[in-house]
């Protein structure tokens, strides 16, 4: 292979190296500004679901008024209710 050819060569490779990186980086990009599109609003629906859970889970059980009374009996010392 001359020199020329060897120049051209390596020149063309440099050329599609530098627009492929480009090209795959704006594409990343665009996919992981797609990708986190409304990522918020399902974060805060799991945690109101998850919260509507214990809610539901203390309400319909003996654990929810085991917790009630000690939270109760706790309130009443620190007002000085009594026991």
């Amino acid at each position: 292979m001359t020199r020329w050819a060897l120049q051209r060569y390596t020149t063309a490779e440099i050329w599609l190296r530098t627009r492929t990186e480009s090209a795959t980086e704006r594409l990343s990009a665009r996919l992981t500004a797609r990708s986190d599109r409304g990522q918020t609003s399902f974060e805060y629906l799991g945690i109101a679901v998850v919260i509507a859970v214990i809610i539901g889970v203390l309400a319909t059980t003996s654990i929810g008024d085991a917790i009630q009374k000690a939270i109760l009996k706790s309130i009443r010392k620190i007002s000085g209710g009594g026991k």
